[in-house]
């Protein structure tokens, strides 16, 4: 499982440096979006790297 979440820790690192780093000063809003799909992508990762992180998800969806 963990790698999946070194992978969206990665896409959201991704995501926030290609938003921070693109050229056309016209597009703002979709390099905010990107900025700030990063950010979620990277904080549900050190999310779910915490320590009981599965009992809250399981509480969340209901699951046994």
């Amino acid at each position: 499982m963990g790698v999946w979440y070194f992978l969206i820790l990665f896409v959201g690192l991704f995501l926030i440096f290609k938003g921070l780093f693109m050229k056309k000063q016209s597009l703002l809003m979709k390099k905010i979006g990107i900025v700030f799909v990063g950010v979620l992508c990277i904080s549900l990762s050190i999310f779910m790297f915490s320590p009981g992180s599965a009992e809250i998800i399981s509480d969340l969806l209901n699951l046994e």
